[in-house]
């Protein structure tokens, strides 16, 4: 896992433009938010939580500051997107109730089971099935039995005529960020080469073979799909 590359190097410059760039977007993640803050709301007051490939820290503030007593863990790899969540958290107050790692998951120390984990669109940089298998199971093993895995991913069979339609408004919504036009193209290239693009039906194998019960879909907004799914009792 630690050679493991994302499509996207995430240098200082980048990191430090990431949220600015994708505002224009920000209505599908507060809506994703929105519903991981429902499905774990049911966890205990002093949950810990694991967010993995934590970038700068979106979905850690929230769930932060509307469940004050909660602990987590950030998992990061790329320094300059961890060094702007610190700094965020630092900023909402939060800092005191988080651990910071940065590097794969796969280093962090052990530590008692965590209640919940959030993998948001980070497992889709796996290219290889059983790669991503791999790290689904390293999450099961860090969650305590019935414990929730959130996770969303780029998904669609790309085989599909309506694959093409989809993904011709996906690029449509990303240039409505202004983003120029050379890098909506290289997003299109990426995908199904830098990034694994795969049919829900498949993404739903992998996470139910890794440690974990059936995942329920429980959001999607053109090509991101969401699932929820709990750790299995069996080792």
């Amino acid at each position: 896992m630690q050679n493991q590359e994302s499509a996207i190097v995430f240098d200082e410059e980048r990191a430090s433009s990431y949220d600015k760039r994708f505002a224009k977007l920000a209505p599908l993640r507060d809506a994703l938010h929105l519903l991981i803050r429902t499905l774990l709301s049911e966890l205990p007051v002093d949950a810990h939580v694991l967010c993995v490939g934590v970038g700068t820290g979106s979905e850690l503030i929230d769930l932060a500051q509307t469940f004050p007593h909660w602990q987590f863990t950030a998992v990061e790899p790329a320094a300059p997107m961890l060094a702007i969540c610190r700094q965020r958290a630092q900023e909402c107050g939060i800092a005191s109730r988080c651990t910071f790692h940065q590097d794969y998951l796969d280093s962090l120390p052990s530590a008692a089971p965590f209640d919940a984990a959030t993998c948001l669109l980070v497992s889709h940089f796996f290219l290889q099935p059983e790669e991503r298998r791999d790290f689904f199971r390293q999450i099961a093993s860090r969650l305590r039995p019935n414990g929730y895995l959130v996770s969303s991913v780029l998904a669609a069979d790309m085989s599909a005529d309506a694959y093409q339609s989809l993904l011709e408004v996906w690029l449509r919504m990303l240039r409505s960020t202004e983003m120029p036009e050379e890098e909506v193209e290289k997003f299109r290239d990426s995908y199904g080469r830098d990034v694994a693009i795969l049919p829900p039906q498949e993404v739903e194998l992998i996470i139910a073979s890794s440690g974990f019960d059936a995942p329920v879909l429980f959001f999607q907004t053109l090509l991101i799909h969401a699932w929820y799914a709990r750790r299995t009792f069996a080792d």
